[in-house]
Parts: C-alpha cells; structure tokens; sequence
C-alpha cells in the first residue's frame, strides 16, 4: 500500500482519511480513466463519490467514516452473511402465507448464483458505467482508495452507509469480492448511504434475475422494499449493468 499520493496528484486530493482520499472539486472521465489505468503502480483506486443531498460535505468530509474500527472481508463467509440476512429480512407475519414480498421464494433462500461466464471484461465495463454515472451526476468526486480490489472500498473507507443494517462494512465488501469473482462486479460508487456496482454480464431475462435479486435482497433490504416485490425488482435488472443499492 502507498505512503502517500503520488506528487502530481497532491493538489487534487488533499482530504486524506487514512489510506483514503478525496477528491476538492468534481470528477472528471478523464481523470478516472487515468487513475484507473494506473492504478496497479500506484495501489489506489479511484471510486466515484456522492454526497447526501442535504449536505454536501456528507460524509466525506464531516468525520464521518470510521476506516479503522472495521474488520477484515476475509473475516466473513459471503454465503453465510446473506443466507442468515435473507432469514433475518424475510420474516414475515405468521398469518402472512404468501411472503409476497420474496415470492417466488417465499422464506426460502435460494443460495448462491453460480458464477457467470463473462463475454465483457469487468475493468471496461466499470469504466463504461463510471462514464454513465458522471454523464447523469457531473458533481461526483472523486475517491482513492488504497486497496486491490473495488469491493474492499467500504470497509478500508470505514463507510457506514448501512449502520442502521450493517455495522462492520468489512461484511458488505465480503459480499462484494463474491460478486467480483463470480459475476466480474466492480464497485464504482459510493454515496452517503448508497452503493453503485458494474456487472459486464447482467440477466437477460426474469429467470435469470430472480436469484440475483434474492442476494440484493439479502444484503440490501431496502432496494426491494421499495418495490412491489422481488419480481418487480427482478424485472429491473434484466439488461441493467449497473446495479445500485441504497440503505435507510
């Protein structure tokens, strides 16, 4: 891991949380392409940063993130994580025999989607959807990240998004290296309580979206309480190589 930031880059990114940094003006798709292009001689990673709509020093700048009190994703078993979560989120009413909200499943976790053969590589595929996203939101910084990989981003940032969830982030990135190795996700963007992910092979139809939305769920709860239910929400990744994940 670096020291430090590399001196071209100290007068773009001078907030330093540990072995994290952020960006003083807005990101640029040049920029991230560079830092990404570079980011094996450097061992940083740039991330696209969103700020909370109320307030947009949050929560990246208001002492906020927690980088050193959360544990180690190799700590944490991905398949456990999300099976004892699905138990947890989809407990409904005793009386309630439809489970409408995880039909077709009902309370049933459906395990873990096998990993996927991928026609798209997952690095140009991260940068196709981080060009997206600053295409839609031209405010986002940027983030650097000391670490390998994407998914280790919330628990070497010490982002809390999900506390009213999940306390020790190092479990979301457990999460996250799963999908990186079995769907090629990359982690693009972080917000104040919102997650963005790249998936260079998305479902092609319902079918193939139902046991993927089941670990949406499992780890995201709130992405499907917001929906009709997970088909509906199912429905919404077919073709769909960005997914995003927010907590309340």
């Amino acid at each position: 891991m670096p020291s430090g930031l590399p001196p071209e880059l100290q007068e773009l990114f001078s907030v330093r949380h540990s072995a994290f940094w952020v960006s003083q003006g807005p990101a640029t798709v040049h920029l991230w392409r560079s830092l990404r292009a570079d980011r094996l001689r450097t061992g940083l990673l740039p991330i696209l940063l969103e700020s909370d709509d109320h307030d947009v020093d949050r929560p990246w700048d208001t002492g906020e993130l927690e980088p050193g009190d959360m544990s180690s994703p190799e700590e944490h078993d991905a398949a456990t994580l999300l099976a004892q979560w699905w138990d947890e989120y989809s407990e409904t009413d005793e009386d309630d025999e439809d489970d409408e909200l995880t039909a077709p499943f009902g309370r049933r976790w459906p395990g873990l989607v096998p990993s996927q053969v991928l026609s798209v590589d997952p690095e140009e595929q991260a940068d196709r959807c981080a060009v997206r996203m600053l295409a839609e939101k031209p405010h986002l910084r940027l983030g650097l990240v000391a670490a390998e990989r994407s998914a280790d981003a919330p628990s070497v940032t010490g982002w809390q998004g999900p506390a009213n969830y999940i306390d020790d982030t190092a479990q979301v990135s457990a999460v996250l290296r799963s999908w990186e190795d079995r769907f090629g996700a990359r982690l693009v963007g972080m917000g104040f309580a919102d997650l963005y992910v790249s998936v260079p092979a998305p479902p092609a139809s319902r079918a193939e979206a139902l046991p993927i939305a089941a670990e949406h769920f499992a780890l995201c709860p709130d992405n499907i309480g917001q929906m009709d239910g997970l088909a509906a929400y199912a429905d919404g990744l077919v073709g769909e190589s960005l997914w995003s994940f927010w907590w309340d």
